[in-house]
């Protein structure tokens, strides 16, 4: 399978997400993943997953801590 002169391969990859200020993960998320780029395709079925997720509130599967920082231009 090919996509703009790349090939795309089947993978689980983990989705970052953030809605309403609050940042999401969800692991092994079926994706088309373009071998040269590492560009990520979803389909129409597993996008409108994704948005069940995080709309319905879901218990996570487990929670992690994640440090935050501040991007600064080098002086």
């Amino acid at each position: 399978m090919s996509h703009r002169d790349g090939i795309l391969v089947e993978r689980k990859v983990t989705y970052a997400l953030e809605a309403d200020g609050e940042f999401y993960l969800i692991e092994n998320v079926p994706a088309r993943v373009n071998v040269e780029t590492g560009e990520q395709y979803f389909s129409p079925k597993t996008v409108d997953r994704l948005r069940q997720v995080v709309l319905r509130h879901q218990q996570p599967d487990r929670t992690i801590t994640l440090p935050v920082y501040e991007y600064t231009e080098l002086a």
